[in-house]
């Protein structure tokens, strides 16, 4: 089914920028502020050795299974569109959206050659990515060449590729030949009631399905990430209750993490549903007495604490 003109003119209008029929790229916030503070200011995954002004942040695909409630996507329900994002037949090849990713990264970054805030070896570095992040809108395991895509990103000299998955489709992950460099699997409920409420699954066994993937995770040898997006007044709350699905999947990391009122959110949800740092942290210290992880580190502008057995983070370069 095609996608829906007018949401590719929201996503259009959202500076959200099309390297296919159905794939798209955008500038990161931490990206943009990475270069005009010369490296001061970074995302919060220099935990693991990326490089924010060498990242690249894209989907293969704007369909999703889920219409999560703190997304910051626009989904079909927001526009009032009858559009199945199940059946999506708008596939583009890997290696088109690999080379068209990278040359649009390119023309983004043209526009910084003026600033006097950027540093220009800086600059001349961000025009040679080195990350992709698979993350940005959509479910990339409902792309149906998600193996061949990490694979050619590797091919073209990337050095790492992270890739995040809300989990429903654990015959892909498991079928992948080519690993991605972390993998992060979003685990926002503590409970299928709370999960159909929160993340609105449009598989009515995604609960399912989300713990058959945290039951894979042990088979992965590249690291594996809990990501758990925090809303206040829905899902924050039984830490217990995500304790014991870390328990089952065993990750070396687990994320806690504030929704962030952008986008769509703010559509769907008040801005004061999303927490604060000081909340996310409570939560984070919370689950690690549950789990005998460790508190390893924190970044308070992004509301996100990582959890670990380790003392320290891997850097992945």
């Amino acid at each position: 089914m095609p996608i829906p003109q007018r949401l590719i003119d929201v996503y259009k209008k959202q500076r959200y920028h099309f390297v296919g029929k159905g794939a798209v790229i955008k500038r990161c916030h931490w990206l943009y502020r990475s270069l005009v503070t010369r490296g001061e200011e970074t995302c919060y995954k220099r935990w693991y050795g990326i490089r924010s002004h060498r990242c690249v942040q894209m989907s293969p695909t704007l369909a999703c299974s889920a219409r999560c409630l703190f997304c910051w996507r626009a989904n079909p329900l927001d526009l009032n569109l009858d559009w199945s994002e199940l059946h999506v037949d708008v596939v583009d090849e890997p290696a088109l959206i690999v080379e068209n990713s990278i040359r649009e990264q390119r023309r983004i970054l043209s526009g910084y050659k003026g600033n006097p805030n950027v540093d220009g070896r800086m600059l001349e570095e961000a025009m040679d990515p080195i990350h992709a992040a698979i993350s940005l809108v959509g479910e990339p395991t409902l792309y149906p060449h998600l193996d061949e895509l990490i694979y050619e990103y590797f091919s073209h000299g990337f050095r790492t590729v992270f890739l995040v998955t809300n989990g429903m489709f654990p015959d892909v992950l498991s079928d992948l030949s080519h690993e991605p460099s972390q993998l992060y699997v979003s685990v926002c409920a503590p409970d299928r009631d709370t999960y159909r409420v929160a993340c609105r699954p449009l598989l009515p066994d995604g609960w399912r399905r989300l713990n058959e993937t945290l039951g894979l995770l042990h088979s992965f040898r590249c690291p594996t990430v809990i990501r758990i997006t925090l809303v206040r007044g829905l899902n924050l709350k039984d830490a217990e209750g995500y304790a014991k699905l870390v328990s089952k999947a065993n990750p070396l990391y687990v994320e806690p993490k504030a929704a962030m009122a952008v986008g769509f959110f703010e559509r769907r949800l008040p801005r004061g549903a999303m927490p604060t740092h000081t909340e996310v942290r409570g939560f984070a210290e919370r689950l690690a007495e549950l789990t005998g992880y460790n508190v390893v580190d924190e970044s308070p502008p992004s509301r996100v604490v990582l959890l670990s057995r380790l003392k320290r983070p891997m850097e992945l370069v």
